[in-house]
């Protein structure tokens, strides 16, 4: 333990919560927060997202000489007509499918005059990306992020038990899953260092410090050393979510199993049994041939 403890000061921090809230960014953060400051909540999670899919240096660096998107960028390419029906709305933008390395969209007969391929970002994804993300907060969020929050996370009268914490987690990531581009963990980590540096308000640190990812890696490490088991914490390394007909694997701090027999009898005893990704893509398979012969019956 004390070998593993010195390993884990070296490497991590050891008050990475008080660490998110006095970082450079905590401060301007906390004004745009207090400010309801939708444009700045954007631009920084949309650099935030960028990180995704790529080593964190060479996505750095990219940006460092390329730039980033911003609010005020989309927002001005949208102030004028657009030919793209896609655009019109957040419901309309679906299927894009632009490819920066082709030059190809699911729209190519607009993709001349279309604002999407203007920004030059790392890869299409983060360009489509960018767009769902304003269009969801100009259409659900009526361009306040803030208040949007706020309403997703309600008032509820305790944050601290585990039932609590994944119904905050579901009612500000459920709504985002939609959004291309953007999966469970990078939303949660993105949304998580926001929640934290919150001003004054109680709900949203208890929120963001429940968001806050564990790497599959470093969970399969505290499983196998015992420390799981030594702090009466341990549990089956995947907790699943099932929906819209596709298994989720999400990883979260009470791994609770879904277990929704009535969409696959016997899925709570299947998940104890996963242990890498390769089990993970056999139990997709056979929940396909399943769901395939329930359709013929």
């Amino acid at each position: 333990m004390r070998v593993i403890a010195y390993a884990c000061y070296l490497a991590g921090s050891r008050n990475l919560i008080a660490k998110i809230r006095s970082d450079v960014c905590g401060p301007k953060i906390r004004t745009a927060i207090a400010r309801h400051d939708t444009p700045a909540l954007f631009d920084w999670l949309v650099e935030a997202l960028s990180y995704q899919g790529i080593s964190d240096r060479v996505a750095y660096d990219y940006m460092q000489r390329h730039g980033c998107i911003t609010w005020a960028d989309i927002d001005q390419s949208l102030s004028r007509p657009v030919s793209c029906p896609k655009l019109r709305s957040y419901w309309h933008y679906y299927d894009c499918s632009y490819q920066k390395s082709h030059g190809t969209c699911g729209e190519p007969n607009h993709i001349s005059r279309c604002p999407v391929p203007a920004h030059n970002l790392r890869n299409g994804r983060l360009n489509q990306t960018a767009y769902a993300l304003y269009l969801f907060i100009r259409d659900i969020a009526d361009c306040d992020l803030v208040a949007w929050i706020d309403g997703q996370l309600g008032k509820p009268p305790d944050l601290t038990g585990p039932d609590q914490l994944a119904l905050v987690r579901d009612a500000l990531i459920a709504p985002l899953r939609n959004v291309h581009g953007i999966s469970d963990k990078v939303i949660a980590m993105a949304l998580s260092s926001i929640l934290l540096a919150a001003p004054r308000e109680k709900r949203w640190r208890d929120a963001g410090a429940g968001m806050i990812a564990i790497d599959t890696l470093v969970h399969n490490f505290l499983r196998r050393t015992g420390i799981l088991r030594r702090f009466a914490a341990d549990h089956p390394l995947w907790g699943c979510v099932l929906q819209a007909g596709w298994v989720r694997g999400h990883h979260s701090g009470s791994c609770r199993a879904d277990r929704r027999a009535g969409i696959w009898p016997g899925l709570s005893q299947l998940l104890s049994a996963i242990r890498s990704a390769r089990h993970l893509a056999i139990l997709c398979s056979a929940r396909s041939r399943y769901l395939q012969r329930q359709a013929d019956r």
